[in-house]
C-alpha cells in the first residue's frame, strides 16, 4: 500500500496521498502529534531508504521493519507448516506494550523538537 507513495519531504503528511485529510493537530496546536512522520518513515522504510526513515520518526521507522518482518515470519510458517502463534507465545508482551509506549514517547519528544511546519 505505501510503495506507490512518495515521502513528504516536510517529514508528515504523506497519507494525504492515502485520500486522509492532513493532520489537524499542528494547526490547532502548534506541535506534531504523537505519530506525526509514522506513515512518512513506513514510506522511506518501504523504499529502501532506513537511514531517512529513523531521521523522519524513529517510532515510525521502528513498526514499519517490525511489521515487514512480523509478515516475513508470517510466510515462513505457511510455507513451513508451522504455526505463526508460536512466536506470539514466545514473546513477553507486557515488554513489548512497556518498550513500544516508551518509543513513541522518546520519538515524540524527537518530533518535536525537529519539527519544522
Amino acid at each position: 500500500m505505501l510503495w506507490p507513495l512518495e515521502a513528504d519531504g516536510r517529514g508528515f503528511d504523506t497519507h494525504t496521498q492515502l485520500g486522509m485529510d492532513p493532520c489537524g493537530w499542528p494547526a490547532a496546536h502548534g506541535i506534531p502529534c504523537p505519530t506525526c512522520g509514522c506513515t512518512t518513515a513506513a514510506t522511506h522504510v518501504v523504499h529502501g531508504s532506513l537511514v531517512q526513515a529513523f531521521v523522519t520518526q524513529p517510532f515510525g521507522a521502528t513498526i514499519a521493519i517490525v511489521g515487514l518482518l512480523l509478515g516475513l515470519h508470517a510466510a515462513l510458517c505457511l510455507v513451513r507448516g508451522r504455526s505463526f502463534v508460536d512466536l506470539v507465545v514466545r514473546i513477553h508482551f507486557a515488554r513489548w506494550v512497556v518498550g513500544g509506549v516508551l518509543l513513541l514517547l522518546l520519538s515524540w519528544g524527537y518530533k518535536y523538537l525537529t519539527f519544522d511546519v
